[in-house]
C-alpha cells in the first residue's frame, strides 16, 4: 500500500509570554492510503494540534510532514490552502456549517471553490446518500445535531478528498446518532477509498478502526493495529 501521510520527528511549541510551551514532542508515524486510524488520548495530550499539523492548518516547529508525497512544512500559506481544498476533507465536533446557507448550499461551497461544474446535482446526490434528500433546503438551525453532522460529512466528501480528518465527529451526538454517523463514514471510506484519521474520546469508535495511535503529554505512548483488516461497525 502507498503511504499517504508521513510524519517525521514532529514537534510543536508555542510561545506563551516568556515561556515556551511544547505541545508535541518528536512525533513520528506514517499512514497507508485507504486506512482508518484513530488518534486517542486525554484532553491536552496534543491530539487536535497534531490533526491541524497533518492537515496543513498549522506549521510544525521542527520535523517534517509529507502528505501525498508533498512536503507540507515548506509550503506557503497559499500552497497549503490549495492542497487542503483539493485533497483534504474535515469534519468537526461543532459541525462548522455556514448558518446563512441551506444544507445544499453548504455542500456546494467546496465544489464552487474548486470551480467544478454541475455541482447542484452532485450535492443533492450526496445529501441523499447521507439520508437528507428531504432536507436540502433547510438551514442549519432547522436541523438536529445529527442532521447537521451528516451535512458536514456530505460537504467533506463533496470534493472526493484523498484523506479526511475528523475531530471528535460523534462528540456532540447521542449513541444511536453516533452509530449512524460512523457507519456513514465507513461506507464512504469503502466506496471512495478515502483515508480516515479520527480523533476521538470514544473507546468503542477507536476500537472499530484498523489502528490506534495513543498520545499522552504530547508523546506517542502506543501505536497498535487492531484486529480488523477493515473498519468494523
Amino acid at each position: 500500500m502507498d503511504t499517504i501521510l508521513d510524519v517525521r520527528s514532529v514537534s510543536k511549541s508555542y510561545q506563551s509570554g516568556n515561556k515556551k510551551l511544547t505541545v508535541l514532542h518528536d512525533i513520528s508515524f506514517s499512514v497507508e492510503a485507504g486506512s482508518v486510524v484513530a488518534i486517542v488520548g486525554p484532553s491536552g495530550s496534543g491530539k487536535t494540534t497534531l490533526l491541524g499539523l497533518c492537515a496543513g492548518l498549522d506549521r510544525v516547529s521542527s520535523g517534517t510532514i509529507e502528505f501525498n508525497k508533498m512536503r507540507m512544512d515548506d509550503k506557503s500559506e497559499d500552497e497549503r490552502a490549495f492542497i487542503r481544498n483539493r485533497y483534504i476533507g474535515f469534519i468537526f465536533q461543532n459541525f462548522q456549517l455556514i448558518p446563512t446557507l441551506t444544507a445544499l448550499e453548504n455542500v456546494m461551497v467546496p465544489m464552487e471553490l474548486q470551480g467544478e461544474r454541475h455541482i447542484r446535482a452532485q450535492a443533492v446526490s450526496l445529501l441523499e446518500k447521507v439520508g437528507l434528500g428531504d432536507r436540502v433546503h433547510h438551514y442549519p438551525a432547522q436541523l438536529s445535531g445529527g442532521e447537521q453532522q451528516r451535512v458536514s460529512i456530505a460537504r467533506a466528501f463533496s470534493t472526493s478528498p484523498k484523506i479526511l480528518f475528523a475531530d471528535e465527529p460523534t462528540g456532540n451526538l447521542d449513541d444511536e446518532t453516533s452509530a449512524k454517523i460512523v457507519s456513514l463514514l465507513y461506507e464512504l471510506n469503502r466506496e471512495a477509498g478515502t483515508t480516515l484519521i479520527i480523533v476521538t474520546h470514544d473507546a468503542e469508535l477507536a476500537e472499530s478502526t484498523q489502528r490506534i495511535i495513543r498520545l499522552k503529554g504530547g508523546h506517542i505512548i502506543a501505536d497498535e493495529q487492531t484486529h480488523h483488516s477493515k473498519p468494523q461497525l
